[in-house]
């Protein structure tokens, strides 16, 4: 079949512009396409097309997806989000993404958007005076890129970027060709093309030449300071050192994985400022104790990511780093030293430095990198790879510290919440229970336990905010209910003794916060400013099972109020509104009692499902609640629980933003 013309072919003839963009074979299938709109969205829906297309051409076998690897995809995802982004924020106008795989192995991603004027940063001719909102530009593309491009269209503008095959010289040495003449000459409009013709420009992708592996000692020894890395190096360093560091903090900064941290780390250091490196991480716990004086063994370290410019090598490479882990005299320090080169795993000779990595004053891991050659590592670089190594050891101490927190919240929601929930007789339950923060302690709680005497108790509550506060409530809330209801106090009692409770324990804690304010002299507390009441809003009720049902006494303090449904799809509320606890002193409270029969099911929630919003509407205006729970006729326990749950989700676009508790109870 013969080839087939695309928009590409006209700009190709006009500008010189290389093969790629010439003419698209129709034996070429691994080819992915999709319009996006120009918004935040956008990046993220790139991504996951080309995660999609990367995924099926590889399990259908086309032409040139042998050549895909872990690595390349990774990379390929980066550089499609970096052009999408730059897209919305340079254009801001709709933006077409196109992603193919050439049978070579070759991969090359297009970014098209409607607004060709204005121009994407990044590029040589940047000037001081752009505006700070145009983002960091396009260095990063250019660093995993062999070649990075502008092609300009009427009323277009396409930036491209190919990445190359793995296993060939490029990808094998993580360099790009050197810009040749023709390409200057298209780029400086010297091929007789008009400014609205179209034009293309190519990039180089940082300091590392090609054949930069391949240079030769004699070659280095005799023309010192001239070889073509001492000329990147000096050329990139010049004008890309203060964006790649900038770069560099953006990509580290909120993540909260420091396995991730590691393979970023990788990423940024190969091959800009090395041919490979392994990052360790260690146990902080074991303080300067982390590295042995025995120079065969290192305790708590962990090599946690090994990156070399040629691929093949990374398995050799970790085998040898791991033989020979870095033995820091000073953890404290966070210079370079001198590290052995692994000529066993790389067969050649070169340079390497370990770098201690050290935030807080605490030793989180090492850094170390190698560089191919005799000339090692110019100054500018080891004075860049040091300042990287604080940003990762900040980013590792903030995940660690996150990972922390996060186990912490875990450990203390875990407690404040029953182990597991009572089965009552003749009682089928079913409960829902969706904290909206994962990471912290939600404000919502339930629990279902016996009471002794043939009694049950349950509760739903939902304290006032949310994390430690809520958390303090809910520790103190939770055991006194229990211990309330086993010492046979009514539920009117339990609410009145719980409220005098919270609204002790408040008043102690005003006093306490003015007693440590008078102690340093400080301004006297007004009104308002002190510790916040701890509110606590509460459904709790007691079961007594019977022949033929059970008997339900309960009472609601400014909770959202239980709804009852019959076998007949017949709904209604079965408590009568009170007050809040922990608001008003000597508060009374009363209780309403009724018997779940046979099919009777009791549906108790928290705000987050009343509350559920979709716009300026909530879940429960017209008392959508009951209808949602009429629907559920005949539904068993679990189905009613799942139906209601799905509903409060389908509400809003939107996930909720507020914990969400249900406790369905139904007689059988």
């Amino acid at each position: 079949m013969g080839a087939i013309p695309t928009q590409r072919e006209t700009a190709s003839r006009t500008s010189g512009a290389p093969a790629h963009t010439t003419e698209a074979s129709a034996q070429e299938c691994a080819r992915a396409h999709v319009a996006l709109l120009g918004s935040s969205l956008a990046p993220g829906a790139a991504r996951a097309m080309v995660r999609a297309a990367l995924a099926d051409w590889s399990a259908r076998g086309l032409p040139g997806t042998e050549q895909l690897t872990e690595h390349r995809a990774a990379d390929v995802l980066v550089v499609v989000s970096e052009l999408v982004t730059n897209a919305v924020v340079h254009a801001g106008t709709d933006v077409e993404v196109t992603c193919r795989v050439e049978e070579t192995g070759t991969l090359v991603v297009e970014a098209t958007d409607h607004h060709p004027s204005r121009a994407p940063r990044g590029g040589d001719h940047e000037t001081p005076h752009d505006p700070s909102e145009y983002g960091r530009g396009l260095r990063l593309v250019a660093a995993l890129s062999e070649a990075w491009g502008i092609t300009y269209r009427p009323g277009t503008k396409t930036v491209w970027a190919r990445l190359p095959a793995a296993g060939t010289e490029a990808a094998a040495e993580a360099g790009s060709d050197p810009v040749t003449a023709e390409q200057i000459e298209v780029y400086a409009g010297r091929n007789g093309t008009s400014p609205d013709a179209h034009r293309w420009e190519e990039r180089v992708g940082g300091p590392h030449a090609p054949d930069e592996g391949r240079e030769s000692p004699d070659a280095a020894d005799t023309a010192p300071g001239t070889s073509l890395r001492g000329l990147r190096d000096r050329e990139w360093l010049g004008r890309g050192a203060l964006s790649f560091l900038a770069e560099a903090s953006d990509l580290l900064a909120g993540q909260l994985d420091e396995d991730l941290v590691a393979s970023l780390t990788g990423q940024l250091v190969v091959p800009r400022l090395a041919d490979w490196c392994g990052v360790w991480l260690e146990d902080e716990s074991l303080g300067r104790g982390a590295w042995s004086d025995d120079p065969g063994t290192a305790v708590g370290a962990r090599l946690a990511r090994v990156w070399h410019a040629g691929e093949g090598h990374i398995d050799e490479l970790r085998r040898a780093l791991e033989k020979d882990p870095p033995r820091a005299r000073d953890p404290w320090r966070s210079g370079p030293v001198g590290h052995p080169w692994p000529g066993e795993a790389l067969g050649t000779q070169g340079a390497a430095l370990a770098y201690r990595l050290v935030a807080g004053g605490r030793p989180l891991g090492t850094l170390v990198i190698g560089r191919a050659g005799p000339a090692g590592f110019p100054d500018e670089i080891t004075g860049l790879v040091e300042d990287l190594s604080r940003r990762v050891a900040l980013a590792i101490g903030a995940a660690r510290q996150y990972a922390r927190q996060a186990t912490i919240s875990a450990v203390l929601q875990r407690g404040l919440l029953p182990g597991a929930v009572a089965e009552i007789p003749g009682v089928r339950s079913a409960l829902v229970y969706e904290p909206c923060d994962k990471g912290g302690p939600s404000g919502d709680f339930y629990d279902l336990f016996p009471a002794g005497d043939g009694r049950w108790c349950f509760a739903v509550g939902d304290v006032q905010g949310k994390g430690p506060e809520a958390a303090v409530v809910i520790g103190l809330a939770r055991p006194w209910l229990r211990l309330l209801a086993r010492e046979q106090y009514g539920v009117p009692d339990v609410l009145d003794r719980l409220n005098q409770l919270l609204l002790d324990d408040a008043t102690e804690a005003a006093d306490a916060a003015a007693r440590a304010l008078v102690a340093v002299g400080g301004p006297p507390v007004a009104p308002g400013d002190g510790p916040q009441t701890r509110f606590l809003s509460l459904l709790y009720g007691e079961l007594e099972p019977f022949d033929g049902g059970v008997r339900c006494t309960l009472a609601s303090a400014g909770h959202p109020l239980p709804l009852l449904l019959g076998p007949d799809g017949a709904v209604c509320a079965v408590a009568a509104p009170q007050t809040l606890l922990g608001v008003v002193e000597d508060a009374t409270y009363a209780s309403d009692t009724f018997e779940l029969r046979s099919g009777d099911t009791l549906l108790c929630v928290t705000d987050g499902v009343t509350e559920r919003r979709s716009g300026s509407r909530q879940f429960d205006d017209g008392d959508g609640l009951a209808a949602a729970l009429a629907g559920c006729a005949g539904l068993d326990a679990g189905l009613v629980a799942e139906r209601i749950r799905r509903l409060v989700h389908e509400f809003g676009p939107r996930p909720p933003e507020d914990d969400l508790a249900l406790l369905v109870l139904q007689a059988e």
